[in-house]
């Protein structure tokens, strides 16, 4: 079993393997994606909803760029069923 990264310690070109819990309704699935890490982020949130001004809810993000043939980029924002563990290099 691999261990866990924390978020704070992404860098820009970590190799990484994130695996996330989605839940719809009653419908529940993981998802995974391994890819090197761009950049991290901490967005604010709630732009889209009614808040106080002073009301300040923050979202971390990962920027990825994912394995594979095609150079494809993902933004993934975590959450408490967001797993982080160290990817295998590529050779």
């Amino acid at each position: 079993m691999s261990t866990l990264l924390p978020f704070e310690t992404l860098r820009p070109g970590d190799r990484i393997h994130v695996t996330q819990r989605i839940k719809v309704g009653l419908k529940i699935w993981t998802t995974q994606v391994t890819g090197a890490v761009r950049r991290t982020e901490r967005r604010r949130e709630g732009l889209n909803v009614k808040r106080n001004a002073d009301d300040k809810a923050f979202a971390d993000m990962i920027v990825l760029r994912k394995d594979g043939e095609v150079d494809e980029e993902t933004t993934i924002a975590l959450d408490e069923h967001t797993r982080i563990e160290r990817a295998d290099p590529l050779f």
